[in-house]
């Protein structure tokens, strides 16, 4: 009975999230005043960076290995799946997996280098890796579209049997979004659960006691790198067809740190984290930009970053994830019938893994 209350537990949040998200549209929709098609578009691109930030978060918070260079994965991820089905016309969904496919293959070798690097020095190569793939971008023009980017890319599909579905509003986008970010969160708590996300937690906590542990450095580092990269081309594919169009401008190194401030938002180590600090730095960076002031001072949005970076670190080193969990002790530490609050607590504590 223990294991399936903290089962419940566990999975309580993900479920509610998945209803939520499910309701959002229709709920919209009776809202007087609110334009549901924007909304519906400012929340698929939340979606679509909570994606990159359950990644970024499996590799750093999970690994211990910093990354500043996502914004070249998810770019990687763009170009690829718009190349595919823009100049070659392949299938919306093949051209995503091809496209995961080889940000997870350039995100493998990048790990390699992690392997003898650690904290700056490896910041400072996947900085690098990340101001290098917009250059390239433009560079190979003919292909690319250079500084222009590409545009007018045909509409998202997804074959079923004999049915096919063609994504064409912002709510068909935005539900596309919305399940490909469920699958992604119970795959991403899967991994952070199993053999390999301890693996993972032993590399982040001491990489000599990892190795005389048994752990292979080299399998899982490159592994985190992998599967984080793969979120991000997965994401950037979903970003490329919501846009309908993309450009080397989308991609610059202050979109990393985006993808940095939030997880650090959300709390390090937690899924759940990643999600609502992804959602939260989206929604607050819209709403900053309509502000009067920022036509006057138009670096507001980077001072109030900076800001809620310092701000969280000092007050809040756990995130949002932290906060939620000490709601939830303090909500445990009541004292209800048949069970002790040490009891309580113990299961609170065995069900908050992620």
């Amino acid at each position: 009975m223990r294991w399936l209350r903290t089962r419940r537990r566990v999975l309580a949040p993900y479920v509610l999230g998945a209803a939520v998200l499910l309701l959002i549209p229709p709920l919209l929709g009776g809202i007087p005043g609110v334009a549901p098609g924007y909304v519906l578009y400012l929340v698929s691109l939340a979606l679509i960076y909570a994606i990159v930030a359950i990644g970024l978060g499996i590799l750093i918070g999970h690994t211990g290995q910093i990354s500043l260079g996502h914004a070249g994965f998810f770019a990687i991820g763009a170009y690829t799946s718009a190349l595919l089905t823009l100049r070659l016309g392949l299938p919306f969904v093949l051209a995503l997996v091809v496209a995961a496919s080889l940000s997870a293959a350039i995100g493998f070798l990048l790990g390699l280098p992690a392997l003898r690097l650690s904290g700056p020095y490896l910041a400072v190569a996947t900085l690098g890796f990340g101001l290098a793939i917009p250059q390239l971008v433009v560079w190979q023009g003919s292909w690319t579209g250079g500084s222009s980017g590409l545009h007018g890319l045909p509409p998202a599909s997804l074959p079923l049997g004999a049915l096919t579905i063609v994504f064409r509003t912002d709510q068909d986008y935005y539900y596309l979004a919305a399940a490909v970010l469920i699958l992604l969160t119970i795959f991403a708590r899967n991994v952070v659960t199993s053999h390999t996300g301890r693996a993972f937690i032993a590399i982040r906590d001491s990489e000599t006691a990892a190795r005389a542990m048994g752990v292979d450095l080299v399998r899982y580092k490159t592994t985190a790198f992998a599967l984080s990269a793969l979120y991000a081309g997965i994401a950037g594919g979903l970003y490329a067809h919501v846009l309908h169009g993309i450009s080397p401008e989308d991609f610059t190194v202050l979109l990393s740190v985006d993808f940095l401030t939030m997880i650090v938002l959300g709390g390090l180590g937690s899924v759940g984290g990643a999600l609502s600090g992804a959602l939260l730095l989206t929604f607050l960076q819209n709403a900053l930009t309509r502000l009067p002031v920022v036509h006057d001072f138009k670096n507001l949005y980077i001072v109030v970053l900076g800001a809620i970076l310092i701000l969280t670190i000092a007050f809040l080193p756990r995130g949002l994830a932290g906060v939620a969990r000490s709601v939830r002790l303090r909500w445990a530490a009541r004292p209800r019938d048949g069970a002790s609050r040490v009891d309580q607590i113990v299961e609170l504590g065995e069900g908050s893994g992620v």
